[in-house]
């Protein structure tokens, strides 16, 4: 029984590798590895009203896996052209904060790996949601910081997004590792802004909201469900599927 109880498990662990291997892609050496867009976000010049889009994508290398890297794109009204706020951990090289905001496609792939919509909003009142991004984004405090686990990475910046604004209803997944990331603080706000958060340094914690459900975090990992499905380490979500471009439109 022993010996059949721990295949068992062998087997569950290897599927779930080998599920998320797959989400991962075959990736080509990332000078080289597409970052094209995908047809999720709309032209400017199609589109007037204001839009806010957020979305993620697996990671680069074996760190894919496990986890994404998240953005959050905004087109204000009648704007020509899309602007991204990211972290690039890279950029501490060479600059004073990992912090970028810039003009690229929204929905272009990361280096390889094709994007997920994870929240848009669209139409009156939106201009006001993005002065708000644009302030929480010059004030994310870990600007001179960078640590992929468990954070402060990009998923802690679109997390402190979130929070500050959290209309977005941002459910982030539980491959974002390093959005349960609190800094000293060890009590909050959920990712999403909404419902409370318990966190010790992004390792060990419990989050609780109604968009963000009901979350176990493990040394980083997640478990939990909401309103979105089930919220699984490596595989990130399981069931219901992200918004569908006709869906996300409509919001």
């Amino acid at each position: 029984m022993r010996r059949s109880a721990g295949f068992v498990w062998f087997a569950l662990v290897a599927a779930v590798v080998l599920a998320a291997a797959s989400c991962t892609g075959a990736r080509s050496d990332w000078r080289s590895a597409s970052r094209e867009p995908v047809g999720l976000a709309p032209a400017p010049a199609e589109v007037k009203d204001a839009m806010v889009q957020v979305y993620g994508a697996r990671t680069i290398g074996a760190k894919g896996l496990f986890g994404v890297h998240t953005w959050v794109a905004v087109k204000p009204t009648g704007a020509p052209q899309w602007t991204v706020y990211e972290v690039l951990g890279w950029r501490l090289r060479w600059a004073p904060s990992v912090v970028v905001v810039h003009e690229r496609a929204p929905d272009g792939r990361w280096f390889g790996a094709e994007p997920e919509l994870y929240a848009q909003r669209r139409g009156p009142g939106v201009d006001a949601l993005i002065a708000r991004i644009d302030q929480a984004a010059r004030r994310y405090p870990y600007g001179a910081e960078y640590r992929a686990w468990p954070g402060p990475n990009s998923n802690t910046f679109t997390a402190w997004i979130a929070r500050a604004v959290p209309e977005l209803e941002l459910d982030l997944p539980a491959t974002a590792i390093g959005k349960d990331y609190l800094g000293s603080s060890i009590l909050g706000a959920a990712p999403s802004g909404s419902g409370y958060q318990l966190s010790l340094i992004g390792l060990l914690g419990v989050a609780v909201s109604d968009v963000d459900g009901l979350e176990l975090n493990l040394l980083g990992l997640n478990f939990g469900v909401s309103r979105n499905g089930l919220k699984l380490p490596m595989l990130g979500r399981v069931g219901r599927g992200w918004l569908l471009p006709a869906e996300a439109a409509t919001r």
